[in-house]
């Protein structure tokens, strides 16, 4: 349809040209058909811009704008030519309207260009804003062609005007104007800075753009030669241009296609040449005529100079640019580099970042760094079931939150990585006096349940725990990797949920139920106590110890308590186990000659048990220990089976003179149930309310626990004590007594400060 409409109007032009039905018929359906043209792109204009939004209205509106200010001037030009009678006056107020066009369609084409739907990165250029790169290259080549027009023509017309500057200054107006113009428009269709949507918009503007620019070339040089009138086909650009220009408000693209949204802008060489080429051409000329002894003149050098500042100013642009892309490919090597080395899931380093940093300090170490190294390999037990029950994303959950813990038992400095799957490992560096205490940490750690899609799911992890020996020669990281990985499969086999220190071993398995039936009633080979001193911290004096049990295999691989005791545990010896414990402690402590309270642990599921009271009076004998320096702690890995038979049997030994504490209270079965039910004498706060994470909250819970124990008659001690910031806590909440590792690490009595011990 569009294209037919051309054809004919082209038709009606080239066969009114010939005037076949004298010269004013034709002047009046020349000039009809101007002004209808033009009023159609006005109308147009503004009804399809009520249609769109955005940029999409505003160009139009600017154009359509434009339109009504030619069609305006097309008015007084057809009431001069065709009522008045004065041929063609110039200047005019006619030439006011056609002056409007270029000054509403050069922002017009602006806004068009901005159209480009760019990410949000990219808006903030200097080049791209508005155009601004389009503008200035518009400009350059504007300024470089209107001295080759000057100096070819133009100049030649304008002087031939005569010194009246009002009508120097309108025969100047029409070419300078439409030049930037037409400049403008194809730079913006050649450097496609337009979107694939709307380049036709483009197109067809920037035809009728050009079409009224030859027409205003037409007429300048007819006025400036005194000519009388314009011939229908000299108009001919002041029809079909308004006609090309309506044709392009109409058009209104479909929206963008994904696959177009992604599509990167290409410039070649020849655009980035492209308004260097007319500059060029304008020194050449520059140059000949110097050769030649003429030299530019006043206007030449004028705009001469002006480009000569466009081009520095689009240089500056370019400087800009490429600082800023410069700056973008770093930040995007920086983020590759970081999804090369880190884990998407988890943010925690990957197997080959891990790799690179246990190579580096296995190779100081070899060097005579001398600096301390500990691996550690994590595994969750059974998280398949976790998987199977919440789903991947479930899994994916629990997968971040435990990267999260981990990074929460290390410092700053350690390395944690994700291996894959469910797997994690730890790198310390350092000066580390104790790691299995850092092991520990992360064990007390994943014990606390976590939420998985509003669910408290809890969480046990094998780990296998490395520390190389700096006398073993050309040790390497993936021996070190292998050694962790085997202590850790050790430690599922011998039930989950344990730490296995690596030792050097062609042996099967450690089998602490074995060593302990073998010792038959004496003491297992490689099974020794360890105490821990509990202090006053008003001024840290020792006031007892706690018995501890560890076992060290044949081959030297020290098995960490959890494992033996559940281990002894499922194979039916765990009062055979707390049995030696008391028998040990009491022997030891008596021995030692220490006037200190011994605290001795024992599993729930045996209290009530007869031969737990036999053995507790049992070892007072044999070791003339006093009762009220035994305390026994009932440990709640398993909950109390029988409530009120476990009261009575607390009451049995309290007759003995013992004392009975709750250990681990706030975790595993320990309640508010059980404080009330069962009449001990004192209770352990747990580690995990005495960390500290939350300073506030956690001294309110043990300020609240000490006062109802206070009310109730039960001494208080605060368990888990590593820093002076969590001493100053539960001592704030009231607490009198605390054990911990700022006080003393587990030792046997022999290594431990006897001077202060005894001045309990």
């Amino acid at each position: 349809m569009a294209i037919a409409l051309v054809f004919v109007t082209a038709a009606l032009i080239l066969s009114n040209g010939f005037a076949f039905w004298g010269d004013t018929v034709a002047l009046w359906i020349d000039d009809a058909m101007q002004l209808s043209a033009g009023l159609s792109g006005v109308v147009c204009g503004f009804l399809v811009a009520r249609r769109v939004p955005g940029h999409q209205r505003w160009w139009r509106v600017l154009v359509a704008t434009g339109m009504a200010g030619w069609s305006l001037g097309q008015c007084v030009w057809s009431w001069y030519q065709l009522i008045d009678g004065r041929g063609l006056p110039s200047p005019s107020l006619a030439d006011v309207g056609y002056l409007s066009f270029p000054l509403f369609a050069l922002p017009a084409l602006f806004v068009l260009a901005h159209a480009r739907s760019r990410p949000e990165r990219e808006r903030w250029q200097p080049a791209q804003w508005f155009g601004v790169a389009v503008v200035l290259d518009g400009l350059v080549v504007t300024g470089s062609l209107f001295i080759l027009t000057w100096t070819a023509a133009l100049g030649q017309v304008v002087r031939a005007t005569g010194p009246d500057a009002l009508t120097w200054a309108v025969a100047i107006a029409y070419p300078l104007t439409d030049l930037v113009v037409v400049v403008v428009a194809v730079l913006l269709v050649v450097f496609d800075r337009v979107d694939r949507p709307y380049r036709a918009n483009l197109l067809l503007a920037a035809v009728g753009i050009v079409a009224l620019a030859c027409s205003d070339s037409v007429f300048a040089y007819l006025v400036s030669i005194g000519a009388e009138s314009m011939k229908p086909w000299s108009d001919a650009g002041f029809v079909l241009g308004p006609l090309f220009i309506t044709f392009a408000l109409l058009f209104t693209p479909r929206a963008r296609r994904h696959d177009d949204a992604g599509q990167a802008v290409g410039v070649d060489w020849w655009q980035v040449a492209l308004p260097y080429l007319p500059v060029t051409a304008v020194a050449l000329l520059i140059t000949v005529q110097l050769l030649a002894g003429a030299g530019p003149d006043g206007v030449e050098v004028s705009v001469g100079v002006l480009v000569v500042f466009l081009v520095l100013a689009r240089q500056l642009l370019s400087l800009l640019d490429n600082r800023l892309l410069l700056r973008r490919v770093y930040e995007g090597q920086l983020q590759l580099t970081h999804q090369a080395y880190h884990d998407p899931l988890t943010g925690l380093a990957n197997r080959a970042l891990f790799a690179d940093r246990l190579d580096r300090a296995v190779e100081q170490a070899a060097d005579g760094g001398h600096r301390a190294l500990v691996l550690i390999f994590v595994d969750l037990d059974d998280f398949k079931e976790v998987n199977d029950r919440f789903g991947h994303a479930g899994g994916d959950v629990l997968l971040h939150a435990v990267a999260q813990r981990l990074l929460s038992c290390v410092r700053a400095g350690d390395t944690v990585a994700r291996l894959g799957g469910d797997e994690f490992a730890i790198l310390l560096e350092g000066e580390l006096d104790a790691p299995q205490a850092v092991a520990d940490r992360i064990q007390s750690a994943l014990r606390r349940p976590f939420a998985v899609h509003g669910t408290l799911v809890p969480v046990r992890a094998s780990m296998g725990l490395v520390v190389p020996d700096p006398a073993e020669p050309l040790v390497t990281s993936d021996v070190l990797l292998g050694r962790a990985d085997s202590s850790m499969y050790a430690g599922k086999r011998l039930g989950k949920d344990t730490t296995v220190v690596y030792h050097p071993s062609p042996d099967s398995p450690p089998d602490f139920p074995s060593a302990l039936r073998r010792a038959d009633g004496g003491l297992p080979e490689g099974f020794a106590l360890v105490f821990q001193p509990i202090v006053r911290l008003a001024d840290e004096t020792p006031v007892a110890v706690e018995a501890l049990a560890r076992w060290t295999t044949r081959d030297g691989t020290a098995v960490s308590p959890e494992t033996f005791v559940r281990a002894a545990e499922g194979a039916g010896l765990g009062a055979e186990l707390d049995a030696l414990v008391l028998d040990l402690a009491c022997r030891e402590i008596t021995a030692a000659g220490l006037d200190l309270t011994v605290h001795v642990n024992v599993c729930a599921s045996r209290l009530g048990a007869a031969a737990l009271e036999e053995s507790v009076g049992a070892s007072l004998d044999r070791y003339r220990l006093p009762a009220d320096r035994l305390i026994v702690e009932i440990t709640e890995t398993v909950p109390v089976p029988d409530l009120a038979a476990g009261a009575a049997a607390i009451r049995r030994l309290q007759a003995l003179g013992v004392r009975v504490a709750l250990d681990d209270f706030g975790a595993g079965y320990s309640s508010l149930t059980v404080l009330h039910a069962l009449p001990v004498d004192l209770i352990k706060l747990d580690r995990a309310l005495t960390t500290g994470v939350q300073p506030d909250r956690d001294a309110a819970l043990c300020r609240s626990l000490v006062g109802l124990c206070a009310d109730l008659d039960v001494a208080v001690v605060a368990e888990g004590i590593e820093t002076a910031e969590q001493a100053e806590l539960v001592v704030r909440a009231g607490c009198t007594t605390a054990q911990g590792y700022r006080f003393g690490r587990p030792a046997p009595l022999s290594q431990l400060r006897l001077s202060t011990l005894s001045a309990g």
